[in-house]
């Protein structure tokens, strides 16, 4: 018959052993409290021992300090999304109490320069009524321009990769990243105009970054620039 020795060799006790035991036995440490005491581990902040109790008071700052940074960013995403909603709400005003449509294409590309600080900005549209042909915004645009507009099903957002929008910019060398933004009448039309949006700062426009707010600016030009357009009757 084997004895325990034996037995302990062939299958000796793992770590993953001893913490499902631990796991398994709550009370041991009730029946061995001093163990508490007596065990020393390495601290995160230097090469000093500490006893069981301190690391995991250390763990447990640890958990708070990175819980508030959490909290301080929810609460900074908030504000920052009231300024928005805010600047948002202006943008509509604007739009709304602006009696001569005409002055609609500046009125847009203004205010998105003004409150929402972006560099620069440029619109041109080339489904306009007769009556604003002569306007900078109505200029000849393109096909290849048409094409890619009515290509985008969400705007773009990235590198200015020479895009021949962004001639329309008063500098397009300072045009880094760029977002362009198709207008549609309605999500399945054809697009009727382009807007560009261009910063020097590269990570202003990327990629990475939500189109959504992008959308709602151009579902709003969209509805207010439907004045410019020729009429179905």
């Amino acid at each position: 018959m084997k004895s325990i020795h034996d037995a302990a060799a062939l299958h000796p006790i793992t770590e993953d052993d001893i913490a499902d035991y631990l796991a398994n036995t709550p009370d041991f440490f009730e029946r061995h409290a001093q163990l508490l005491a007596q065990v020393q581990l390495t601290s995160p902040h230097g090469n000093r021992a500490v006893s069981l109790q301190e690391r995991q008071a250390d763990m447990l700052r640890e958990k708070i300090k990175a819980l508030e940074h959490r909290v301080m960013d929810m609460m900074r995403h908030g504000t920052e999304n009231v300024a928005t909603t805010d600047r948002m709400h202006r943008w509509m005003c604007n739009l709304l109490t602006t009696r001569d449509p005409r002055g609609l294409p500046l009125q847009i590309t203004s205010d998105l320069q003004l409150l929402f600080s972006v560099p620069q900005t440029a619109i041109r549209l080339w489904d306009c009524d007769k009556d604003y042909w002569k306007e900078p915004y109505a200029h000849w645009v393109s096909e290849d321009v048409k094409e890619f507009a009515n290509s985008l099903t969400v705007p773009y957002c990235g590198p200015n990769s020479g895009f021949e929008a962004t001639t329309w910019l008063a500098d397009d060398r300072t045009a880094i990243s760029i977002a362009l933004v198709p207008l549609r009448p309605a999500p399945d039309a054809p697009a009727f105009g382009l807007l560009v949006l261009a910063s020097p700062d590269a990570q202003r426009f990327n990629a990475e970054m939500g189109t959504d707010f992008l959308e709602r600016i151009a579902e709003l030009a969209s509805g207010a620039l439907s004045r410019l357009r020729p009429s179905s009757e």
